[in-house]
């Protein structure tokens, strides 16, 4: 090819152009450079603190784990944990909550039953609540509440601030009736279903 049909490469045009016409281009140019730099590291930063921000105080993914629940929740099943609705409102009697479990300070998911000042008796296979049978529509038919202990009958009194919890698969749960009431502080809040 002769020198006169050459292409000449439009990139290379425009950067011999720039610096040759404008000594400061290549200044702005790398100032722009570090500008959307700087900017994709704010957004950055900003992404992981409203992460860390939304999972620790509003909503959190949590999977359950074991069969505590059955049959209300399974195994391995994902919710979302609403962490802000107990700081606006105190826990509620049915409420499914997940909670920082006292015997192994892991977490779990358990149904309140007992709020403060209530009393619970377990007899018979039955939950009494403030002297009244607990009328359960969420367990199977026919489930039983027996205690833990190996006394037939339980009687326990919520404190202030305390909560009784028991799983809706009575017959393979770790619960209140194991290590007792649990305290507010270790209810971390509802699922949402």
């Amino acid at each position: 090819m002769s020198a006169a049909t050459q292409r000449a490469d439009p990139a290379s045009i425009s950067a011999n152009a720039a610096s040759s016409s404008h000594p400061g281009a290549a200044k702005r140019v790398s100032r722009r450079i570090l500008q959307q730099a700087g900017q994709c590291l704010i957004i950055a930063v900003l992404a992981t603190a409203s992460y860390f921000i939304i999972s620790r105080f509003l909503v959190q993914s949590v999977k359950v784990v074991g069969r505590s629940m059955v049959p209300t929740l399974c195994d391995s099943q994902h919710y979302l944990l609403n962490r802000w609705v107990y700081s606006v409102r105190a826990p509620q009697r049915s409420d499914i909550a997940v909670l920082r479990d006292p015997s192994d300070n892991g977490f779990s998911v358990k149904r309140i039953v007992g709020a403060p000042g209530d009393t619970i008796y377990l007899s018979n296979g039955n939950v009494y609540l403030n002297g009244c049978k607990l009328i359960e529509p969420y367990l199977a038919p026919g489930t039983t509440t027996f205690t833990e202990s190996k006394e037939r009958d339980q009687l326990i009194k919520c404190g202030r601030d305390q909560y009784f919890v028991l799983g809706d698969n009575r017959q393979n749960s770790i619960d209140s009736r194991t290590y007792g009431p649990v305290p507010r502080a270790n209810l971390l809040g509802p699922l949402i279903r």
